[in-house]
């Protein structure tokens, strides 16, 4: 990484200048963002799931010089102009940085400092969003506070061994990567998720903390029981899961396996503000997210106009009386850090209030001890005949089914209600293959009864589609503007 940090100097570049990097997760990734880092660059990693025209999007606006990209990646850039001054191949990258390594002193650059990440949202309700939340050029070791304060409630140190599950392209894992190499601690990073290998892996590598986000347990509790209990977790002390909400009674029962060692949080790639709760509160608050942290608040506002809240049109909102303890509003957090949306300052402002309370668009409630509870993402609510209507209690619902491996639920249009409900399922695996055309029909009527028995009848899908796969980021989002176009 040091030679890497040489070799961007050589370039020209600067502090404050930017690099992109576009790979699956491998062993050059984290070399690649740690000569950023060193260099005092924005560093922009770009998601794999990503299509060409997407890709296209963030090369031109992220406003990097630098590409670096995968060999397996870089098909996607063949009919594209990239902007960027400077573009490697990881294995180009990797062999710049050995001649450097050999014809320079070793060691970090002289007038090295350190740069931040300008990452972009995953896109599920609209582009992706580059959000900067911090500025490169501190002096090289600065760690910004909630980052000591999230080393200090896991535990973090030398003595750690992290598996990290995700894409190291989404803002947790790198971040929590970051976190681990810095306190002298080791990483294993899977190539990509599977359920059966995390288990061999916390086996194999005496893994202390891990990470991961809900949809990963479902697929870990899916497994057979002989296969699930055939590896010892002995040494497994924090597993770590935030970026979706995690249904009560699949959290319940990783308690039941795993036992008291399930830390949640909640906070967006903005940084604007944060919870945390341990595994003992949660086991107290079923479905609570925690408290806000590093001296941050949490304010519950009511809901605005749904067309409003993402108007890139909008500026800041005032302030309004704090909704009761128990009643669900818009999410804001006050103290939080600043950010800003990259060359969308009218986004930027419209998430926040005129006294700089910001908001990431979630809807949640608190208790009277202060404790979040989230509903749902303002953009998927869904208003249908007046009545707000939250997806997620029913994705949860429908999870619940023993036949159901993952759920997405929308609204779609109606005539004379506005919007209708409607449930997008994934069975589990090749269970739909196996049904005929009428088996399809009479699961899809059981599946609505059966969240009828356990919701008020408005809320239930009016109909169901099966899909072999939902469009679901490998962080846990779900792209629910793919799955609602084919009824708009």
């Amino acid at each position: 990484m040091c030679a890497g940090a040489q070799l961007l100097k050589r370039l020209g570049l600067k502090t404050g200048d930017g690099l992109v990097l576009l790979s699956e997760n491998n062993v050059g990734f984290l070399a690649v963002y740690w000569a950023a880092q060193l260099s005092g660059l924005y560093f922009t990693p770009i998601s794999t799931q990503f299509k060409s025209s997407e890709i296209k999007y963030l090369l031109n606006d992220c406003d990097a010089s630098v590409l670096v990209v995968s060999s397996t990646q870089r098909d996607k850039l063949a009919d594209l102009h990239v902007p960027q001054q400077h573009v490697f191949t990881i294995e180009e990258w990797q062999s710049e940085c050995d001649s450097f390594a050999t014809a320079y002193v070793p060691g970090i650059p002289r007038d090295s400092v350190e740069g931040a990440e300008m990452l972009y949202s995953s896109g599920t309700t609209g582009k992706p969003k580059g959000i900067r939340n911090a500025t490169p050029g501190a002096k090289p070791g600065t760690i910004s506070s909630i980052m000591k304060l999230r080393i200090a409630l896991h535990d973090i140190s030398d003595a750690c061994t992290y598996l990290s599950t995700a894409p190291l392209y989404h803002s947790a894992p790198l971040r929590y990567n970051q976190m681990v190499l810095r306190s002298g601690g080791t990483s294993i990073i899977m190539a990509k998720f599977d359920a059966e290998t995390s288990l061999q892996l916390i086996e194999q590598h005496k893994i202390t903390h891990s990470q991961w986000v809900p949809t990963m347990f479902i697929r870990l509790l899916k497994l057979p029981e002989p296969v699930r209990n055939q590896y010892s977790l002995a040494s497994h002390k924090f597993a770590i899961h935030a970026a979706a909400p995690c249904p009560v009674t699949v959290k319940n029962r990783m308690f039941d396996w795993w036992g008291p060692i399930l830390y949640e949080y909640y906070g967006g790639t903005e940084g604007n503000g944060q919870t945390a709760i341990s595994p003992e509160e949660w086991l107290q608050r079923p479905g609570s997210v925690g408290r806000a942290i590093a001296s941050a608040i949490i304010h519950i506002q009511p809901l605005p106009d749904p067309d409003a809240i993402n108007s890139a049109t909008d500026g800041p909102r005032p302030e309004q009386k704090d909704l009761p303890p128990g009643e669900s509003g818009l999410v804001y957090f006050e103290g939080g850090a600043r950010f800003a949306y990259h060359k969308d300052a009218n986004k930027t402002l419209a998430a926040q209030t005129f006294s700089g309370w910001s908001t990431l668009g979630d809807i949640g409630y608190l208790d009277t001890e202060g404790y979040l509870y989230l509903t749902d993402r303002m953009s998927f609510m869904i208003i249908s005949g007046g009545v707000n209507i939250y997806p997620q209690e029913i994705e949860n619902v429908l999870l619940s089914h023993p036949s159901v491996l993952d759920s997405a639920v929308f609204g779609i249009p109606n005539t004379e209600f506005g919007e209708e409900v409607k449930a997008a399922v994934q069975l589990n695996d090749s269970l739909l293959d196996t049904l005929s055309t009428e088996e399809q029909s009479g699961l899809k009527q059981e599946l609505i009864s059966f969240c009828k028995d356990r919701l008020a009848h408005l809320k239930c899908p009016g109909s169901i589609d099966f899909h072999a796969a939902l469009p679901r980021h490998q962080t846990g989002k779900i792209y629910k503007q793919q799955l609602r176009d084919a009824y708009c």
